[in-house]
């Protein structure tokens, strides 16, 4: 089996990204405004952003993505590690993929001293969580969101 290779976002990977993106947005039942695609993009390139992304490659493909938050918090002396998003191309899930882009980020949680690496998910979305448990298990926490209308 070819390794997965995990690598920061690159400009050359823009095309492949957006497809990716719209996959998951269309996953999640939703479409974005077209200027908050390009806006999310512009903050992955940029080294100033708190939004890095990486992609998940196979054979010089890109076949997924993990966006994550690094950010300070009240409940540790170290910054913590958002995963906001994750997703894997469909014809491509079961091959390790998911896999690889968590361990990268549990690697990288080690090496750049986090706190920790947390994210949340649908509830129904059962093939997530399968993998997801895999490192963890699920809290008993309940979001609450209050929107800008």
């Amino acid at each position: 089996m070819t390794p997965v290779v995990i690598r920061a976002a690159l400009p050359g990977d823009e095309a492949a990204w957006r497809s990716l993106w719209r996959g998951y947005c269309s996953f999640y039942g939703t479409v974005l405004p077209e200027e908050v695609t390009t806006r999310t993009w512009t903050r992955i390139l940029d080294p100033d952003s708190a939004i890095m992304c990486v992609v998940a490659e196979v054979e010089q493909q890109v076949y997924g993505f993990a966006h994550c938050v690094v950010h300070e918090n009240t409940w540790e002396t170290q910054p913590v590690c958002y995963l906001e998003d994750l997703y894997v191309l469909p014809s491509a899930r079961g091959r390790g993929i998911g896999t690889a882009l968590l361990e990268w980020l549990r690697n990288a949680m080690r090496a750049e001293g986090w706190a920790r690496v947390y994210w949340m998910t649908q509830e129904n979305n059962l093939a997530a969580r399968r993998l997801y448990d895999r490192f963890t298990q699920a809290d008993d926490f309940v979001r609450y969101m209050i929107r800008q209308r």
